[in-house]
């Protein structure tokens, strides 16, 4: 039923959609009952849509979300490679306080080159010594050196600056060095006039504590006067045991010569030991001696041109040098 709203005549064909007197168009007439086809809610148009829906659907922000979601992931793999970071860092710091840490101490050893007046520089390095096969030899009597022209070291110019690395002191004739930690050994090397080439060098050491050692203590030679610790050799005892080796430096790193090696010229406990080398440029080769008695022989394969003579502590003990000698033609 439909009805004119400005004529008020109704019409009951529903398919007419004007009136016919006046042309107006016409309105459904209320029911009392609606058709089940017609929808009591508002039109779509002011339906809310699902904000969810929505953005899935139609907004752009849909695919923006994926890489949202890959950007999550990334914390996992960043943290995971920070671990990493942090593991190096450790590492290295471990370095410097355990073993290997070149740089550092070379770094110590330029601030004491640069403050070495006379006769020195300084740097210490990691002793990691490995075990090693004792062996015995019998110490061979030999004469006093032949080299006449004697330059007598003052140790007490050896005395360095306070150190995190090792300590020295000058008293009662005798500089007394020590590294600062029992896995450490601490050098101090000559200046470029103090050759140990073509040249008999020796050297007094005593172990203050009577503390056994597994570095060793003792004395550097044929040494880049630049860089200790770079090329070099050096001739170690161990009083306790009775005990020498002979080892040399590459870039910092100690590779044996001869290992530990018993042998009864080494005076035992707090005992002093007259240290000494002789080298024989025209053979090639450097003869070692302990308290006068030829212990080893060694071919100079190694060695600096031209280098210098030094002092070796290690293991945290107490080594006292004097009588430091070199003696030339």
């Amino acid at each position: 039923m439909k009805i004119c709203p400005k004529c008020q005549k109704t019409y009951t064909d529903d398919n007419l959609n004007f009136c016919l007197e006046d042309g107006t168009v016409l309105q459904q007439m209320a029911s009392a009952a609606p058709p089940p086809t017609v929808a009591m809610n508002v039109p779509i148009t002011q339906q809310p849509v699902p904000p969810q829906t929505f953005q899935q659907a139609d907004s752009p922000q849909g695919g923006w979300q994926q890489p949202q979601q890959a950007y999550s992931m990334q914390p996992p793999k960043k943290s995971s490679k920070a671990w990493i970071w942090v593991l190096l860092i450790l590492g290295l710091i471990l370095l410097a306080c355990g073993g290997g840490a070149a740089g550092l101490f070379y770094i110590g050893y330029q601030e004491q080159q640069n403050q070495l007046a006379n006769s020195n520089s300084s740097t210490p390095t990691w002793a990691s010594p490995t075990p090693r096969k004792n062996s015995t030899t019998t110490p061979t009597t030999t004469s006093p050196s032949s080299r006449t022209n004697v330059d007598s070291l003052d140790l007490s110019l050896w005395v360095r600056p306070a150190s995190v690395y090792g300590s020295t002191k000058f008293e009662g004739g005798e500089l007394i060095v020590s590294s600062k930690d029992a896995d450490h050994y601490y050098v101090i090397t000559g200046a470029e006039d103090l050759k140990s080439t073509n040249a008999d060098v020796s050297i007094t050491v005593r172990n203050v504590n009577s503390k056994a050692a597994r570095t060793g203590y003792g004395l550097i030679f044929h040494s880049d006067p630049d860089r200790a610790l770079r090329q070099d050799y050096v001739l170690l005892i161990d009083s306790m045991k009775q005990r020498y080796r002979i080892a040399r430096h590459d870039s910092s790193q100690e590779l044996d010569v001869t290992d530990w090696t018993k042998n009864t010229a080494i005076n035992s406990g707090s005992a002093e030991n007259k240290l000494e080398i002789r080298d024989h440029p025209d053979t090639g080769k450097v003869d070692l001696y302990i308290n006068g008695q030829l212990v080893d022989s060694i071919k100079n394969e190694f060695g600096y041109p031209g280098g210098v003579v030094g002092i070796y502590a290690g293991d945290a003990i107490p080594v006292a040098f004097k009588d430091f000698e070199i003696r030339t033609n």
